[in-house]
């Protein structure tokens, strides 16, 4: 159970910084409040993306590009 709650905890925390970044790129509630924790029976934390628009998968990729590059 504590793999599991460890897992939870993982999941939720990258989640929440996704929906962060998205938020930073000026990507609307709408789009990024779909965005939600998922951790399998065995522990194992996920981040359910689901849809996202074009536009928004554009952004997404080029804020990665850029991050990317400044390293």
């Amino acid at each position: 159970m504590q793999t599991w709650r460890d897992g939870r905890a993982t999941a939720v925390e990258a989640t929440e910084a996704l929906r962060a970044a998205l938020a930073s790129l000026g990507v609307p509630e709408s789009v990024w409040g779909t965005v939600r924790p998922v951790v399998t029976h065995k522990g194992t934390a996920y981040v359910h993306v689901g849809m996202v628009r074009a536009d928004v998968a554009e952004r997404m990729a080029e804020a990665m590009r850029a991050r990317e590059g400044a390293q």
